[in-house]
């Protein structure tokens, strides 16, 4: 290996380093409390003997839980170490490809780390009204096909074609709905970098959009599923606010006026990659559109076609950078130091406020402080493999507990939550009716006197609640720290 090539990835490396130290290291959070319940099935089977339908329906289609725990086993790695390395490693690989494709884009160094500066900055950027960030602070195997798609992307520059599929192939088998971008990305960018002409894209917008076999989502969806279906507004384009439009439309347009601009300098690589992206997002713009302006086809909300976003965010801050680094940042050491503190220390700041009670860090087998983590360690140390629990459903909302969730953490079965559970239930209505007698049963939670829970041992088999120290003392509590307390059912 050369020196500027060692150079180059331990720039990568540092950048990457940087990143996660930014955003922030949350395992057990929010989506992670399917995906990482799901690995920690494959590794252990005894585990969530009453529940693994809540997450395993969601990862039918997904090969991501089952590639993790054969990681896990062969690398000899606990499951959380195991996905640190691989969060680690997916972030590593989404800034090595950025940074590939702005040395083919540009010739000016400073234009390519000005771009993988602002990207390995930006990685918890919110995505329009998507409800996702460009990457999360734990893995979510979206990040890995979203890897896997950049690298691919770098193959197709090169016209690898034989290398790019493959890449494509197994990113759409770890998470299929940011797979299929990842191709629809791919062929706009060969297709940008062919002989054919750019009238061809918008001759084809229509037709390919209208062809889409959407036929097999028309049934009437059920009362149970509109309900689930309230708490993610998010999914429902014409639910989202003005700002979130704008968050949608503007980085199209900017594309758009890229394109046209380089074009009309005489920069080809810079025009034809722009046009690639502007034709991928027009595109998949309208194919949102298609999806989810007819009422017929509610059911198609679920799979979330705004979410292509993802990839236009990650190009523009990729761009938006490098012409920074080019046009503004030059060679002034000061105004370098400046620009990385404040791209730097704004995220910093805000990934501070959004998980207050939690260390910003989550190392594996380290006390994060959290009063609710406290007791999901002490959970699954001390309670039966088979203990099934009853908790807040909206426990995830609660004052210090950060959404950090227990099926995940604390590795036991648990009656349905009214916050996470949901989601599952939009894209697994089989679940709808289970999940809507199990909240309704913890419907008044803060209100539980001893023939509640009671109640909730003899009609579902609960023998374990995780509730307030002061809630009830007629509960037969095994632990407390001094918030909560981990009781077992007379």
């Amino acid at each position: 290996m050369t020196r500027s090539k060692f150079l180059n990835k331990f720039s990568v490396l540092l950048f990457t380093f940087t990143g996660i130290l930014v955003m922030g290291y949350h395992p057990g959070i929010e989506d992670d409390g399917v995906y990482l319940a799901a690995i920690k099935s494959r590794l252990d089977p005894m585990l969530y003997p009453r529940d693994a339908d809540f997450f395993r329906l969601q990862l039918q289609a997904s090969q991501f839980d089952t590639w993790m725990a054969w990681f896990s086993r062969m690398a000899h790695l606990p499951v959380g170490w195991a996905v640190l390395l691989v969060q680690f490693a997916a972030i590593f690989l989404v800034l090595w490809a950025g940074r590939f494709i702005l040395r083919y884009l540009f010739e000016d160094p400073k234009a390519v780390w000005g771009g993988v500066a602002l990207l390995s900055a930006m990685l918890t950027l919110p995505v329009a009204g998507t409800a996702l960030y460009i990457a999360d602070q734990h893995l979510h195997p979206r990040i890995l096909a979203t890897a896997l798609a950049m690298l691919a992307l770098t193959r197709i520059l090169k016209r690898q074609y034989w290398l790019a599929l493959p890449l494509l192939l197994v990113g759409f088998l770890m998470h299929p709905i940011m797979g299929a971008f990842g191709f629809s990305f791919a062929f706009f960018l060969w297709l940008a970098h062919s002989n054919w002409k750019p009238g061809w894209f918008q001759a084809g917008h229509a037709s390919l959009a209208l062809a889409l076999p959407l036929s097999w989502l028309t049934d009437p969806p059920t009362t149970i599923w509109h309900k689930a279906l309230e708490s993610r507004q998010y999914m429902n384009l014409y639910h989202w606010e003005w700002y979130e439009w704008l968050g949608a439309l503007a980085p199209i347009l900017l594309f758009g006026i890229l394109w046209r601009v380089a074009r009309g300098r005489g920069d080809e690589k810079l025009s034809r990659f722009a046009l690639a992206v502007f034709a991928f997002a027009v595109f998949q713009q309208l194919v949102a559109f298609v999806m989810l302006t007819p009422p017929q086809f509610i059911r198609l909300l679920p799979l979330q076609p705004m979410r292509y976003l993802q990839l236009v965010y990650i190009f523009l801050l990729l761009l938006g950078g490098a012409l920074l680094g080019k046009y503004l940042l030059r060679s002034r050491i000061w105004l370098w130091c400046v620009y990385l503190l404040l791209i730097n220390l704004g995220m910093f700041v805000g990934q501070q406020q959004l998980y207050p009670a939690t260390a910003h860090f989550e190392l594996p087998g380290f006390d994060s402080g959290n009063k609710w983590l406290q007791a999901f360690d002490w959970i699954r140390n001390n309670t039966p493999v088979n203990a099934y629990f009853a908790l807040d459903p909206r426990y995830l909302k609660r004052d210090g507990e950060d959404y950090h969730s227990f099926r995940a953490l604390a590795e036991r079965s648990q009656m349905a939550d009214d916050i996470k559970d949901t989601a599952v239930v939009v894209l697994a209505p089989s679940l709808g009716p289970r999940w809507e007698r199990e909240t309704d049963a913890l419907a008044n939670w803060q209100n539980f006197k001893l023939p509640d829970f009671e109640r909730l041992k003899r009609d579902f088999g609960v023998d374990w609640v995780l509730v307030d120290l002061n809630q009830d003392p007629g509960l037969d509590c095994r632990w407390h720290n001094g918030t909560l307390a981990v009781c077992k059912i007379p």
